[in-house]
């Protein structure tokens, strides 16, 4: 049974050093949670992008809650690079593991049905395989693919996003975006922020049950007005582009990027 609980009550099951799966920015980023977390002083996070990240992950970074990142890309898009993510780089105090979006898909889709691995291909002949010892070069069983690389499975204890409503019952409504139902299914945990609790059954005719994540595949929901932004959240509002040029010039700097997060966690606490 999906439980409805406070903001900080979500936070609360996130722990120490757990592996956290967090979705690319289109598809619905919990920002809410994110300055709950950075209050809550949750850190050694090992942090999974779906399958890339922006500001999610630098505010993360920045303030010190990630130890090991797995991504394709960490970027704030128009706004330019990421400057926490590149200075935590550069600095050696962050360990970063560079993946490829199908193979963040794939080893998410072999902890959903339960193996240890997920053949792909394409990646054979990267430089990628130099630092990814995790990756196996094997002879395909079957066909005539020849070799293909195997990517193993990956189990995150939490994963964690915001959609625009949940019923009563915790069934949420993610539109097309599965990606949030894939990580939902691999995760240990799912934790999920939303615009609103709706009376009505999601799951209750075809139509609406189509874009629908059950209840059964998410552990607690917690409402968090605005709980994207300034990200985008589909179909309720767009992305907040000044907001996010001004984290990136900013955040060049240790100095201007803590400025900035005391304004954004003080502005997320009013929003709350």
């Amino acid at each position: 049974m999906t439980d409805i609980v406070s903001l900080d009550a979500l936070v609360s099951r996130i722990e120490k050093g757990q592996s956290l799966a967090v979705p690319v920015d289109r598809s619905g980023v919990s920002m809410a949670a994110t300055a709950a977390m950075i209050e809550a002083g949750i850190d050694k996070l090992r942090l999974i992008c779906v399958p890339i990240s922006g500001m999610q992950a630098d505010l993360l970074i920045g303030a010190g809650a990630v130890d090991l990142l797995e991504t394709s890309a960490i970027s704030l898009g128009e706004a330019g690079g990421a400057p926490r993510f590149g200075a935590a780089v550069r600095e050696g105090s962050i360990t970063l593991r560079d993946a490829t979006c199908p193979a963040i898909h794939a080893g998410l889709l072999a902890a959903q049905r339960g193996v240890p691995f997920m053949p792909i291909a394409g990646i054979i002949g990267s430089d990628l395989m130099k630092v990814r010892p995790d990756w196996k070069v094997i002879d395909s069983p079957v066909g005539e693919q020849g070799k293909v690389v195997v990517v193993p499975a990956i189990t995150p204890d939490v994963a964690l996003f915001h959609a625009p409503e949940a019923d009563r019952d915790g069934n949420v409504r993610i539109g097309r975006f599965r990606e949030l139902a894939t990580m939902a299914y691999a995760a240990r945990r799912t934790l999920v922020t939303v615009e609103r609790i709706v009376d009505r059954n999601l799951l209750a005719t075809e139509d609406s049950a189509a874009g629908v994540l059950p209840a059964l595949y998410v552990d607690a929901v917690a409402v968090a007005k605005r709980g994207a932004w300034p990200l985008p959240l589909w179909g309720e509002y767009e992305t907040d582009d000044a907001e996010v040029a001004r984290y990136a010039a900013m955040a060049r700097s240790e100095e201007g990027f803590r400025a900035y997060l005391s304004g954004f966690l003080s502005q997320r606490k009013q929003v709350a």
